[in-house]
C-alpha cells in the first residue's frame, strides 16, 4: 500500500538533498594493529591534519573476505579527528557488522581519482536531477608565509600550495596538500602532496632538510644529500607514483 504524505509545508523543518565532501579510507588489511602503526607513522606528528572530516571506509580491497572489528576501527579513526560515517564495497556480513556500529551502507559513493579525492561527490538525487553544469570551483591561492619558521612551529596548507619567503629552521615543519616553495634555506621538514598528490613538488633555493616527503614517500637527513643539490637551489619530485622514489634536480 502506498501512503502519500500531506502536502502542507511543516513549520519546524524542511527536508532537502545535500552534498557531503568525504574522505575515503581504502582498507587493505584486517590487521588493525598494523593499520594503527602506519597511521601513527603518517599522521602521528600532524594532530591537526584532519578537521573532523566525514569518512567512508571502502572495503573493496578486502575482497569480501574476513571479519573487520568495526568498533575498534571507528575508535582508531576518530583518534585522528576523522568521523567514519559509511562503508562501501564489503560482503553482506561485513556491511551488516558495519551497520551494527552505526555506519551507513553507501555502495553508491563514487570515489574520485587522486588528487581530486576530496572533491564532493554528487548525491544520487542530484546526479539525476541536476542537468545544468555547475560553475568550476575557485581554486585556493597559495598560502604565503613571510616570516622564519622556528623549531617546533608547524604550518599546514590544506588543499593548496605553500610559499615560504624566509628560512625554515631545523625542527620546523611545513605540510601542504600541493607544492611547497621555500625561497630560503630549508632545514626543517617539508611534506608535499600530504593527501596523496603524487604530482606535488618541493622547491627550495637552499636544500638542507631534515626530511622531505611527497605523497608519503620520504627521505630523511640520515641519508646524505648528493653534493649536486645539497645547499643548492633544487626541485624535488616523485618518480613512479606512490611506489616510486624521490628525484632531486638542481635548478
Amino acid at each position: 500500500m502506498t501512503v502519500a504524505l500531506a502536502g502542507r509545508a511543516p513549520a519546524t523543518f524542511e527536508i532537502k538533498s545535500a552534498n557531503l565532501p568525504l574522505v575515503s579510507l581504502l582498507l587493505k588489511s584486517h590487521d588493525l594493529a598494523a593499520l594503527a602503526t602506519e597511521l601513527a607513522a603518517r599522521f602521528g606528528d600532524i594532530p591537526d591534519f584532519f578537521e573532523q572530516d566525514p569518512l567512508v571506509v571502502d572495503l573493496a580491497p578486502l575482497g569480501g573476505k574476513g571479519d573487520v572489528d568495526f568498533a575498534e576501527l571507528v575508535k582508531l579513526l576518530k583518534g585522528y579527528r576523522v568521523m567514519p560515517v559509511a562503508v562501501k564495497g564489503g560482503s553482506e556480513g561485513q556491511m551488516r557488522d558495519a551497520a551494527a556500529q552505526g555506519l551507513a551502507v553507501a555502495n553508491d559513493v563514487v570515489m574520485l581519482a587522486t588528487p581530486d579525492a576530496l572533491t564532493p561527490a554528487l548525491s544520487q538525487g542530484e546526479r539525476e536531477q541536476d542537468k545544468v553544469p555547475d560553475a568550476p570551483p575557485v581554486a585556493l591561492s597559495a598560502l604565503v608565509i613571510d616570516k622564519p619558521l622556528r623549531s617546533g612551529q608547524q604550518v599546514y596548507a590544506r588543499g593548496r600550495d605553500v610559499v615560504v619567503l624566509s628560512m625554515v629552521n631545523a625542527g620546523a615543519e611545513i605540510i601542504a596538500d600541493g607544492h611547497i616553495h621555500v625561497y630560503a634555506p630549508l632545514r626543517g621538514k617539508a611534506i608535499a602532496g600530504a593527501r596523496g598528490n603524487t604530482e606535488a613538488r618541493i622547491f627550495s633555493t637552499c636544500l638542507e632538510p631534515e626530511l622531505i616527503s611527497i605523497a608519503g614517500v620520504y627521505r630523511t637527513s640520515e641519508v646524505p644529500l648528493p653534493e649536486s643539490v645539497r645547499s643548492r637551489p633544487t626541485q624535488v619530485r616523485l618518480d613512479g607514483g606512490s611506489d616510486g622514489k624521490l628525484v632531486m634536480t638542481p635548478l
